[in-house]
């Protein structure tokens, strides 16, 4: 079964929570204050928190915990101006991940005065030693529902499911086993960009068995990428099918009807902002600094984990001639209140302007070689396939080892991973070797506008 409710949080945040709700062996106590994302499904993301000091608790005892409203009013103060969702979160020390009687009774007591507050849905919370967490959400009149799955992105990504208490052996299914498959069925993958790279992506993606892949993607077959875009037909280049259309089509036919959804269309619409943010995890594979700049404030507004890649093959000139200097690609990974894209230089406000004045006035800025695979070379159908493959498959294997570890170092070891085909090296940099810049936009969720940009802002009928 899909998730229809989930609660998202950055791996930052719920280490903190961690830290603070397992000090001491005692029962320790949080709020959660949460950003809903667009329907359909109820996704909601953690923006704030408010951990609430051990002394201010009159009793606090491996299974029992007491603590004053004056935080929940706190909470309410900082939630009600834009209708947020307060989550009550305590720990359960002794390991039990289960919400027991007395936390019946505490809710029964406590979550009617959020609804006479403000809102419409208000929750709690539990967390055990391990870091799992179990949540279910109440309605006005106190009926619950369980959340379905709980979400943590972090060096590791981390599911707790609602109907899986006890887990498994590890907590996780084997990465590359059938447990592995049967989770992914139940998770919602993005790839923005359906091309080189994105198209042998978005293969795997639908050959892991993701139980719902939305795609992205503005543009049609033309007969000159038939040779790097996987599932494409002389067919569709005649006819002109956009890439998103042939490539759900194609899904359809092994997967069935359903599992691919097309978006024609950029990421810079508030349609795909949307369809993006109801996924678990986005794969980022086009080749403008505008693109990735825009997944980069989708996965910090609605805490998606992010996984970029990009391919390049410099040259040089030597004695007249054209030479290739390097065969490369480099595969980010970027946790919600992490370095970001931007921070780690992969785009940059200079780029970004010069790539709109590209766009939007050709004459004025020269440089049609820019995009192209092959650096200094026009090249119309560069035979890439194989570098794409490479990069692909390297992107596809970096997300299975954050969400089903198998690697004998620290994924936090691997931010980013470099890759050359010339000098056969691979090099790979830390979270830690990036600087962490502010970032305003992190857990915004659904708030207006968009991504904090005001072309996205939601313009209702009979307003300006």
């Amino acid at each position: 079964m899909k998730p229809e409710r989930t609660l998202a949080m950055a791996g930052v945040t719920h280490a903190a929570l961690h830290a603070h709700l397992m000090a001491d062996g005692n029962e320790a106590a949080a709020i959660l204050i949460c950003a809903p994302s667009p329907g359909p499904r109820q996704r909601l993301v953690v923006r704030n928190t408010i951990l609430v000091p051990y002394e201010a608790c009159p009793v606090r005892k491996p299974d029992a915990i007491v603590w004053p409203g004056s935080f929940i009013e706190d909470a309410i103060d900082v939630a009600e101006p834009e209708e947020l969702v307060i989550i009550l979160l305590h720990s359960h020390p002794v390991g039990w991940l289960e919400f027991s009687r007395v936390d019946d009774e505490s809710d029964a007591r406590v979550i009617p005065g959020l609804f006479e507050a403000f809102g419409t849905s208000h929750g709690s919370a539990i967390m055990t030693p391990d870091g799992a967490i179990r949540a279910r959400l109440y309605r006005p009149d106190m009926t619950s529902r369980p959340v379905d799955l709980v979400t943590v992105a972090g060096d590791d990504i981390s599911h707790w499911w609602n109907d899986v208490v006890d887990g498994i052996p590890a907590g996780r299914p084997l990465a590359f086993t059938g447990a592995m498959t049967a989770e992914l069925s139940r998770l919602s993958a993005a790839v923005v960009g359906v091309s080189g790279t994105g198209s042998i992506a978005a293969e795997q993606v639908a050959r892991l068995g993701f139980g719902s892949v939305t795609l992205v993607d503005p543009d049609r077959i033309e007969r000159k990428n038939l040779n790097r875009i996987l599932n494409s037909t002389s067919e569709d280049a005649d006819q002109a099918a956009p890439k998103v259309e042939m490539f759900a089509d194609t899904v359809s036919r092994h997967r069935g009807d359903g599992v691919a959804i097309g978006i024609f269309d950029t990421l810079g619409t508030r349609e795909a902002i949307e369809a993006v943010g109801q996924c678990d995890v986005l794969f980022c594979c086009v080749d403008s600094k505008e693109g990735r700049m825009y997944a980069d404030l989708l996965a910090s507004a609605f805490l998606l984990p992010l996984f970029d890649v990009g391919v390049t093959i410099p040259t040089f000139t030597n004695e007249g001639k054209v030479a290739i200097a390097d065969v490369s690609g480099r595969i980010d990974y970027v946790q919600p209140g992490g370095s970001t894209l931007s921070d780690r230089g992969v785009y940059t406000p200079e780029g970004l302007r010069a790539e709109h004045l590209q766009r939007s006035n050709p004459a004025a800025y020269q440089d049609e070689l820019a995009a192209g695979y092959i650096k200094g070379i026009l090249e119309e159908a560069p035979s890439v396939i194989t570098l794409n493959m490479r990069a692909a498959s390297a992107l596809m294997n970096e997300f299975v080892a954050r969400a089903f570890p198998y690697r004998q170092e620290a994924n936090r070891n691997y931010a980013r991973m470099e890759f050359s085909l010339a000098a056969c090296d691979e090099e790979h940099y830390s979270e830690d070797d990036f600087e962490k810049k502010d970032n305003p936009v992190l857990g915004r969720g659904a708030a207006e506008p968009l991504l904090g940009m005001p072309q996205f802002r939601l313009v209702r009928k009979g307003t300006a």
